[in-house]
């Protein structure tokens, strides 16, 4: 049995199961990745590189480097009837969802419209607060139509006269035109619109895991610096790497995530380790 006096959770399993035996608003911030139905298996390979004098891959300058496959983590990502499965999911974040809380459900152009008619539904078309387009710019370009590179993050809270946005905690970004205001706000940054460019997390970046399809921390770190307080309590149902509950304990929040993919509990938990 869960208690919000207890320690951070990582937990394995069904997570309609898990949420439904969790206790009625409690989490402040609920932030929901789940697959977003594209059909196919998603992959992500781990790798390294070491200088070899014959080597098979040439690298700069004319060196030659030896490259070996480490690793490879993959989930099914394709449903006969998504939202037979993500519609009751839905429906216990809003029931676990605090009273000033906030949801943010990230998915793709594939889903998100039906999701938006989905959440209109089960929060009320009121309690709609932002589209955030998740902008990047990494990876194969289409040359028959244009190539899509944003995720859409649709935000809804519980309350639409109270609910947490500290707008003050938000990391600043850069003026793209810092010369047209003063040095003082230049120096500041300004704060993010619902347009976010990030870049995804580097295949080679000191920040990846080898999961397929990892969300940046930097992301889920404005998420919850907007929509929480510390102290607060994070929900993540589809936990994959760990990044939200990674990014939570960095800024002082206490999480529970959840996950069945073995491959994804198991990273997590070494991720996580010493927040447990």
């Amino acid at each position: 049995m869960w208690s919000r006096q207890g320690p951070n959770l990582v937990l394995d399993g069904d997570n309609l199961a898990h949420l439904q035996s969790l206790p009625e608003q409690i989490f402040t911030l609920v932030y929901l990745d789940p697959p977003f139905n594209t059909g196919r298996t998603q992959t992500r390979h781990s790798s390294s590189a070491r200088s070899a004098a014959e080597g098979t891959r040439g690298g700069f300058g004319g060196k030659k480097y030896d490259f070996t496959l480490e690793g490879l983590t993959s989930y099914d990502d394709s449903f006969a009837d998504y939202w037979a499965f993500l519609a009751p999911r839905l429906e216990e974040a809003w029931r676990v969802l605090a009273p000033n809380g906030t949801l943010y459900l990230h998915l793709d152009w594939r889903e998100v419209h039906y999701a938006k008619v989905a959440l209109d539904i089960i929060f009320g078309r009121a309690h709609f607060l932002n589209e955030i387009i998740w902008a990047y710019d990494y990876g194969a370009k289409s040359k028959n139509k244009w190539p899509t590179k944003h995720d859409t993050i649709l935000v809804y809270v519980k309350d639409p006269k109270n609910y947490v946005f500290n707008s003050e905690a938000i990391d600043r970004e850069p003026y793209m035109a810092p010369g047209l205001v003063s040095p003082d706000k230049a120096a500041r940054g300004k704060l993010p619109t619902d347009v976010w460019w990030h870049t995804i997390v580097s295949p080679t970046g000191k920040e990846k895991t080898g999961y397929a399809t990892q969300k940046p921390l930097g992301v889920l770190r404005r998420i919850i610096q907007a929509s929480s307080n510390e102290g607060d309590w994070v929900l993540d149902p589809f936990c994959g790497s760990g990044t939200t509950a990674h990014a939570a304990s960095e800024l002082g929040r206490r999480f529970v995530t959840i996950d069945s993919n073995s491959e994804a509990l198991e990273i997590a938990r070494q991720r996580l380790a010493r927040y447990l």
